[in-house]
């Protein structure tokens, strides 16, 4: 029986560093892993941290060599049973909304046929933002799904909705569809 393939698309937030509990988990649970970092995430957490999670290699730039030619985000694309964006930040959820393809993952997002699962995290003003609120709108109607995040302890300090979802029942979202 094949082994279902996650990408997990970790964006620069605060919460990236969350993103290492949700990598350990999918591989735990048997689940091949592939992670895909936005230049901002390797500013919160650095790809080894997800090499050494995975076993896999961790891609980051667009226009890296391969070592193996393929078109490397239709390549990653192709092999994902599901992609998972986590920590979605307002930025990837307004680059994806709006169809902008700039970097390695939001490629990868609108080239996948895979269920595309989008974990957002931010600051509660940003979350509740009309613009936001409409790209995630827009998100759910390309049939994107939505894990919305919890109320908590900010990074600015304050108590209010923002925070990442907790890691189980992210994983445990993305597991469902993968059955």
């Amino acid at each position: 029986m094949k082994t279902k393939e996650v990408i997990v698309g970790i964006c620069g937030g605060i919460a990236a560093y969350k993103a290492a509990d949700i990598v350990r988990s999918f591989k735990k649970s048997g689940i091949g892993v592939t992670c895909v970092m936005t230049k901002e995430a390797g500013e919160f957490v650095r790809p080894l941290t997800f090499q050494a999670l995975s076993g896999r290699k961790v891609y980051q730039d667009m226009f890296e060599v391969p070592d193996i030619w393929d078109v490397q985000h239709i390549a990653l694309a192709e092999k994902a049973d599901a992609l998972l964006i986590v920590p979605a930040t307002a930025n990837i959820i307004g680059k994806l909304a709006s169809g902008i393809c700039d970097d390695l993952l939001t490629c990868v997002a609108l080239a996948t046929k895979a269920p595309v699962f989008i974990a957002a995290a931010m600051n509660e003003n940003m979350y509740e933002h009309k613009a936001v609120q409409d790209n995630i709108d827009k998100l759910r109607s390309f049939g994107y799904k939505m894990i919305h995040p919890r109320k908590g302890e900010l990074a600015c300090g304050k108590v209010g909705i923002g925070c990442l979802e907790d890691v189980e029942k992210i994983t445990e979202e993305v597991k469902r569809a993968l059955k």
